[in-house]
């Protein structure tokens, strides 16, 4: 993922750069960071880890991959209150710690990528392996995860069981940099629509806000700008009605 990220622009690495500071994780010998960030915490992770904390609170995970990537594996194992704490992060792209003190707000724009099993087994729908889970067991694990919690998530995919013959064959996938150029593309029409209209704190479709919306809007809102990026990748000034049945189909869809 961040092989096909667009480059970080001057403004971005310096704010990465004071986060990673801020947090002792600078790496020697790299005065600036160039590179998006790549995070993937383990489910055991705390609080603290995740979104920041400590008497003297230093920035969590998710402000370590601002402007990158934050990839949670296995996500129904994180644990409930560690998630639900991202909420107000990924609709406000900060997270404020608050101490005795005083409190500190760090940036946290980070792209979230999630994977997780149907089931605790892992086989519930599989065509080749029977599910021994319980159907109540199948529905508990999936409600680990909020409603409000993944309609913030707008891309959701079923993946399948990938057949031998194409885990051992030899035919090649799409090179990373052409993906790159064709998302740096989208993203240039993005950053001048945005430019033009005068939103100079907005750079891509991800930052423009839907404040104070219930949920049933705020999915409203994501599907469309989804579907603006769909049409952007495609090349299209316009958002077609084939760009809005792509972006309904990533809605989610409970498996149980």
């Amino acid at each position: 993922m961040p092989g096909i990220l667009p480059e970080m622009s001057i403004d971005e690495s310096l704010d990465v750069t004071r986060i990673y500071s801020v947090a002792d994780q600078l790496p020697a010998g790299t005065p600036l960071i160039r590179h998006r960030p790549f995070r993937a915490p383990h489910h055991t992770i705390s609080h603290a880890g995740l979104v920041g904390g400590g008497n003297i609170p230093k920035p969590g995970e998710i402000s370590l991959a601002h402007k990158g990537v934050l990839f949670l594996d296995e996500f129904p194992e994180f644990g409930t209150r560690v998630l639900e704490v991202m909420r107000q992060p990924m609709e406000d792209k900060v997270v404020t710690i608050s101490r005795a003190k005083g409190s500190l707000t760090f940036s946290a724009n980070f792209q979230l990528i999630a994977a997780m099993n149907p089931c605790p087994c892992g086989y519930y729908g599989d065509t080749q392996k029977p599910c021994s889970c319980a159907s109540a067991l199948v529905t508990k694990y999936q409600k680990r995860i909020s409603g409000p919690l993944l309609d913030r998530i707008y891309i959701h995919i079923e993946v399948s069981r990938v057949d031998y013959e194409k885990l051992s064959g030899d035919r090649m996938g799409e090179p990373s940099e052409c993906i790159r150029a064709r998302v740096q593309a989208a993203r240039n029409i993005q950053s001048r629509r945005f430019s033009s209209n005068g939103s100079s704190d907005i750079v891509c479709n991800a930052d423009m806000r839907v404040r104070r919306l219930n949920l049933s809007a705020r999915a409203y809102h994501s599907i469309l700008k989804l579907a603006r990026t769909i049409a952007d990748l495609a090349g299209s000034a316009e958002i077609q009605s084939v760009h809005l049945a792509e972006a309904l189909r990533y809605r989610p869809i409970m498996l149980g």
